[in-house]
């Protein structure tokens, strides 16, 4: 652990109003993590909390699209917190095991994953992937899909450089 969570009652004033909106922030190791830099995690959030709850993907698309970037990416803390959430949304044990593999048996969430795949390789979605996420997705919804995808990118970096563990993995 490189940057280790900071524990609630060492949270300023700026830390505090930056996580407020945030459920049960000081047992979550992540959000404890990002009190380090309440600017940072104030800006931050606000673009992530978008995505969880007011972007136009259907949130099932939404957490197999996490899911994925979080198994390539290696995001141990990830992956433990979305398959919880993918699980809410109805993804099934099988479902969640043929992310990891690249395999989904739907049509449609192999196109999500190839989707998720390319973005992480080449930065971009072919036209033919786009195209393919069309098919149930409008404008808006492809858009959210990109951010998504970069998003918890970018979290899962942040994540595995910091060192972020599993609340439940603590000694």
């Amino acid at each position: 652990m490189r940057l280790a969570p900071l524990p609630a009652d060492q949270w300023d004033d700026s830390a505090h109003r930056a996580l407020s909106a945030m459920r049960d922030p000081d047992t979550n190791n992540a959000l404890s993590t990002l009190a380090h830099h309440p600017a940072l995690a104030k800006a931050f959030l606000r673009f992530n909390v978008h995505l969880l709850t007011s972007s136009t993907l259907p949130p099932r698309i939404r957490e197999l699209a996490i899911l994925r970037v979080a198994h390539r990416r290696g995001s141990a803390y990830e992956w433990s917190h979305h398959v919880a959430m993918a699980k809410a949304e109805g993804v099934t044990d099988d479902e969640i095991a043929a992310v990891q593999q690249g395999r989904p048996a739907d049509e449609f969430d192999r196109v999500v994953i190839a989707g998720v795949d390319e973005l992480e390789e080449k930065s971009q979605l072919s036209d033919q992937t786009w195209a393919a996420l069309g098919v149930r997705l409008d404008d808006r919804q492809r858009m959210d899909f990109v951010f998504t995808v970069g998003c918890y990118a970018l979290l899962a970096m942040a994540f595995n450089t910091f060192g972020v563990q599993l609340e439940n993995a603590e000694h």
